[in-house]
Formats: C-alpha cells, sequence, structure tokens
C-alpha cells in the first residue's frame, strides 16, 4: 500500500464529478464502490466529489467537496464572483492535499476524464484532476484512472493539464482503443495501459418490465464541443428542431414516446419537447440512477439517444439503439456492440436519413438483440480481467494473500 501500508483497513478515496446529477458518472462510480464492497469489503472509503450530500446519503462514507468556489455558494455572494473563483483555485491545491493525504489509493471511476467533448474551462475539472495527481505524487498515494475516457483536446491550456495529470497516475485504464489512441496523439506513452468496456457494463443487468410499445429518445443540451462555442447556440437550436421533427413523426405515426435524459442539464431540453408534443403520447421518465434507467430502456421497443451513458444504458439492455453522438466515443461504443451502421452526429443531424435508420432498426430488431446478448457477455467477462488487473495494480499485499 502506499506509503508502506501493509496491514489494517485500506484508505480508499474515489475522486471526480459524482453526486451532482450527472447518471453516467453515478453510475461508474456504483460500479467501483460495488467492486471495492465485493472484492475488498475492508476497505475505508471517502470521497471528493461535486456532490457530497447526495454521495454521503448514498454510500454512508465521509465526503468533501472538489472545488471550493462550489461549496461556498450562497455564503459568499458578497464577493464578487471573479474574485471567489480566484481564490477558490489558490485554495484548492491545499484542499486536495489534505484530503489526499488520509486515502492509500485514489481512484477515478470511469467518465470522460481526459476529454473536452462538452464546453469546458481549464480551470474547472482539469485543474482538479492535474492537482490530484500532483498531490499523490508528493505523498506516495496511487491514483487510478480506471477504464476513463479521452479524446484529442485542442485547446493548449488544458490539453497540458490533462496529459500531466494522467502522466502522473500510478494506473490506468481506458474504455476504448480510440481514447488510448488519443492519449497517444497527445504526448502520453499509453503503452502499458489496457483497454477494457466502459464501468457502467459491470452494473447489474436490467430485469426487463411488460413491454410498453413505445419509444424512447434520450435528449441532451447540447451546445457542440469545446470548440465550437462560438456557435454553441445555433448548434443547439437545430439539434432540437430535428429532435422535436423526430418525436412529431413518431406520434404522427401512433408510437408513444418515452423521454430520456442523463444529467440534470437536459431537463430544460425535456420540459421543451413535451410542450410540443401531443398530450397522452410523449412522457418523460423520473430516474435517480442509471440502474433506474436500464430498467426504463429495457421495457421501450426502441432507443434514439445522444448521450453516451443513454446509448449504453439501451446496449446494455439489449434494446436496438440508434445513437446520436456528440463525439466519437458514441461511434465507437455502437461498433463495438455490432450497431455501427445506426449512427449519426449531433452536430449534423439528418431527419429523413434519422427516420430510415430507425425504420430498419425496428425490421431487424430480433436479430439485434441476439447479437447484444451475445457481446453483452463479452463485456461483462473483460470487465472481470479489469478488475482483477486493478486489484493487483492497487491492493497488491491483499492479492497475494488472495492468492496463496
Amino acid at each position: 500500500m502506499a506509503r508502506g501500508r501493509d496491514t489494517g483497513p485500506a484508505r480508499v478515496g474515489l475522486f471526480g464529478i459524482l453526486g451532482s446529477g450527472n447518471l453516467g458518472n453515478d453510475g461508474s462510480l456504483d460500479a467501483v464502490v460495488n467492486y471495492l464492497r465485493e472484492r475488498h469489503p475492508d476497505v475505508e472509503l471517502d470521497f471528493m466529489c461535486m456532490g457530497p450530500d447526495r454521495v454521503m446519503a448514498r454510500y454512508g462514507a465521509p465526503a468533501t467537496h472538489l472545488q471550493w468556489y462550489e461549496a461556498r455558494g450562497e455564503s459568499i455572494r458578497w464577493l464578487p464572483a471573479p474574485a471567489a473563483k480566484i481564490i477558490g483555485r489558490l485554495v484548492d491545491p491545499f484542499r486536495t492535499m489534505t484530503w489526499v493525504r488520509r486515502q492509500d489509493v485514489v481512484i477515478v471511476p470511469g467518465m470522460g476524464v481526459l476529454e473536452a467533448t462538452v464546453p469546458l474551462r481549464p480551470w474547472s475539472f482539469p485543474y482538479s484532476l492535474f492537482w490530484l495527481t500532483r498531490c499523490a505524487k508528493a505523498t506516495g498515494t496511487r491514483v487510478a484512472l480506471v477504464s476513463v475516457g479521452a479524446d484529442f483536446i485542442s485547446k493548449r491550456m488544458t490539453r497540458w493539464l490533462v496529459t500531466h495529470a494522467a502522466r502522473m497516475a500510478h494506473y490506468r485504464s481506458f474504455r476504448d482503443a480510440h481514447s488510448r489512441n488519443a492519449m497517444w496523439e497527445m504526448g502520453v506513452d499509453a503503452a502499458g495501459d489496457e483497454v477494457y468496456p466502459d464501468l457502467a457494463f459491470a452494473l447489474p443487468a436490467p430485469v426487463a418490465g411488460p413491454a410498453t410499445g413505445a419509444v424512447g429518445v434520450g435528449v441532451m443540451d447540447y451546445h457542440g464541443d469545446n470548440d465550437e462555442r462560438a456557435h454553441a447556440e445555433e448548434l443547439h437550436r437545430a439539434y432540437l428542431g430535428k429532435i422535436k421533427g423526430f418525436v412529431r413523426w413518431l406520434t404522427d405515426n401512433g408510437r408513444a414516446v418515452r423521454l430520456f435524459t442523463g444529467d440534470k442539464a437536459d431537463e430544460p431540453v425535456v420540459a421543451e419537447i413535451l410542450a410540443a408534443g401531443p398530450a397522452g403520447q410523449v412522457s418523460a421518465a423520473s430516474v435517480s440512477s442509471l440502474d433506474e434507467l436500464m430498467r426504463e430502456m429495457a421495457a421501450v421497443d426502441a432507443v434514439v439517444a445522444t448521450r453516451y451513458h443513454n446509448v449504453l444504458c439501451a446496449l446494455k439492455a439489449c434494446t436496438p439503439t440508434v445513437s446520436i453522438g456528440y463525439a466519437a466515443k458514441n461511434d465507437v461504443l455502437m461498433a463495438s456492440m455490432g450497431l455501427n451502421e445506426f449512427v449519426q452526429q449531433a452536430r449534423s443531424l439528418d431527419l429523413d436519413r434519422l427516420i430510415a435508420q430507425f425504420t430498419e432498426l425496428e425490421r431487424r430488431s430480433g436479430g439485434l438483440q441476439k447479437i447484444l446478448a451475445e457481446r453483452n457477455l463479452v463485456t461483462r467477462q473483460r470487465l472481470e480481467r479489469q478488475f482483477e488487473a486493478l486489484s493487483a495494480a492497487l491492493f497488491p499485499a491483499r492479492a497475494a494473500v488472495e492468492v496463496r
């Protein structure tokens, strides 16, 4: 263990944008906590995250705010926001050091922590991740970036922070080959890093309820990526207009529509679609976890979705899916599950093509469900190897005892 501590309960910290309403991030966290409690039940958990109250309530373990500024909120309204943020940036490295020193191991559970496929400032999470790994390097705490997502980052400062954080990690694995190749492209030697499926695939398979005959549509508060800030509103309105057009086509053809989200930020999009759709035919799912979302998706006939973990949940539920991707990771995921012909890009969504793809998807539904069931089995087996590798990397003394 870190700092030569080989006996007694291991202190394991979990770090990231967790507990803040992003179902995909929280689902990845659930998968890692399940792994720790099943295979290393003596560990003592601690969290540094965006939603500590929610995380403490769910896991019954201590949690600390990831960022000083976000934690203070209303109590510093008297201070101009730019000044408060600067203070936070100066204070956060010391807060991070204090938290890291208490841990033997810190795990960053999945998520797209090494990418900027949505608008992202360098002084937000990239800055936090850099200081996590820098503090861990100074204290001897092992940091594991587990089955994380990455993509090439064009903004120089963001790229510098992300690549330096990755280099200082004790252990890295990626959720697809595209992510590992992106790190190579950004100058990080990833030769020893393995590729495993996204952690959310380790969650229990959903039990399908009675078929509803509805079509699931997963929406996103889409505004392009980090390089498209100048066109963010234009991209958003174009995307939303096409999604509303697809929902209207479904309802005109007598289909019920079930709307899904993956983040609290998506709720205004749902509200706008509900306001435009015929009452009684369009409804919205209300879920608080990835498990609940999977169960909802198991009950619809097909899914058309944008958010990565919306797509993943549908595939995990063996529900035929069309992906309207906002990044390469969506296409990579669909290809890995045998559905690479059922993809489009959010920034260039073609409504007529989407209708044609959806029609073909439903025509081949039975065969596609069999393919998904086979791919899910292989994916689960690969994640077993991920957890075995993680135990060997982070808990070597305990792994050696288990082998003996």
